[in-house]
């Protein structure tokens, strides 16, 4: 089956915005997990500062109680800096979900600082005797064990965090380049294709008798370029007064092109100018070929390189087309007949004029012939105007009739 150009580079912008979209969540991972030694590097600093504070010179108490206010204050600032960097931990707050237990440390890390401050303030400026002074150095010292304990579990629990983010990251990361690996060398594959498929149009290599198109447009391009034109070349295959097919030229035509889809539907719709016929020209001959003239031109608007359209009868013409969906040949069809509904005429004498068809609509089975098939579409064609004007009816319209 032959892809679609379309289509590869609609996949293709939807890729590299793929592609795009993994680039910047690696650079906000590489950014989270940057936030990771942060809070290692806090909870170090905070350790080393809750030494420090065991070890003020009591000699100069009153230097000693202002490094003490300095430094307390500051483990309080780092505990704080620990909830914001928090903020941006999104695999920690949404996949790992440990925002609860993470911000109840933080709360026991806040009161086991508190406690240490106390400790150590006692310690420094309420002892007045070797025995307070010895009891409130056994109170630092259990404060500074318990508080070094807490801290370590946090650490602890930090590797253990960041073992689980990494075992996700690598799971993604695996699966996000196979994707893009596998899409990689499709797209490679795709785009070389179509590049062939272009050297093909050009010539370059005109030894490529049994080339195989790739693409459809191209397909669609080479039918139109390599197709003989034989109805172009013979009268006898051309309406003189539109200069599109006659009976003669469809069936030659259609025989031509029958292979080029073998997997789309084929719609054959024949169409009759609901304003003449025939048997009653209510226009003299000159504006009645002007207005079958515009008739063609305007199916020809439409047509691609596959369809067949002709002349088939005085005010008739019929339609073969082939699309991908029975839905998409019926919607071609029902677009040509809005866009000949709004065709205007300025009739001498009769003033504006609006002109309007009928048709009869069908899907040609493989197994059945095209004369075949124009004969059902004659026939939904003689109900629709029987119906009424302007509507194109398809078989099931005439199967609800008959019931």
């Amino acid at each position: 089956m032959k892809q679609s150009i379309k289509k590869i580079f609609q996949n293709l912008n939807t890729y590299l915005l793929f592609v795009l979209f993994v680039a910047i969540l690696a650079m906000f991972l590489v950014l989270e997990h940057s936030l990771s030694f942060d809070k290692v590097d806090n909870l170090q600093n905070q350790k080393k500062i809750i030494s420090t504070l065991t070890k003020l010179d009591k000699s100069d108490l009153e230097l000693a109680l202002i490094q003490f206010n300095g430094k307390s204050t500051r483990l309080h600032q780092e505990i704080n800096k620990l909830r914001t960097l928090y903020k941006y931990a999104y695999i920690d707050k949404y996949i790992l979900k440990n925002e609860q237990e993470y911000f109840a440390d933080l709360q026991k890390l806040s009161e086991l600082t508190d406690t240490f401050n106390k400790a150590a303030k006692k310690y420094y400026v309420n002892t007045k005797n070797i025995e307070n002074e010895k009891q409130a150095k056994e109170e630092l010292d259990k404060a500074l064990s318990t508080i070094n304990k807490h801290i370590d579990s946090m650490l602890l629990k930090s590797i253990n965090y960041n073992e689980e983010k990494f075992y996700f990251v690598k799971n993604g990361v695996i699966i996000i380049f196979i994707l893009i690996f596998l899409a990689t060398i499709y797209y490679r594959r795709a785009l070389n294709a179509i590049y062939k498929d272009i050297e093909f149009l050009y010539q370059a290599d005109k030894n490529k008798k049994t080339y195989t198109i790739y693409s459809q447009e191209v397909d669609a391009i080479a039918l139109r370029m390599n197709r003989k034109n034989v109805s172009n070349n013979n009268p006898d295959f051309i309406d003189p007064v539109t200069g599109i097919n006659n009976h003669k030229g469809l069936i030659n035509q259609y025989s031509a092109k029958r292979h080029t889809k073998e997997s789309n539907f084929t719609s054959v719709t024949v169409i009759e100018v609901d304003t003449f016929s025939k048997s009653n020209r209510v226009f003299p001959q000159d504006v009645t070929q002007a207005i079958l003239k515009k008739i063609a031109y305007t199916i020809s608007l439409h047509e691609q390189a596959v369809d067949v359209i002709a002349r088939t009868d005085f005010n008739q013409f019929t339609i073969v087309l082939s699309r991908s969906s029975k839905e998409q040949s019926y919607k071609d069809v029902e677009i040509i007949r809005q866009s000949i509904a709004e065709l205007k005429f300025n009739i001498p004498h009769k003033g504006t004029t609006q002109i309007t068809i009928s048709g009869g609509f069908v899907i040609k089975p493989n197994n059945t012939s095209l004369e075949e098939a124009m004969k059902q579409a004659k026939e939904i064609l003689h109900y629709a105007q029987s119906t009424g004007t302007n509507r194109i009816l398809q078989s099931r319209d005439l199967a609800q009739n008959d019931m």
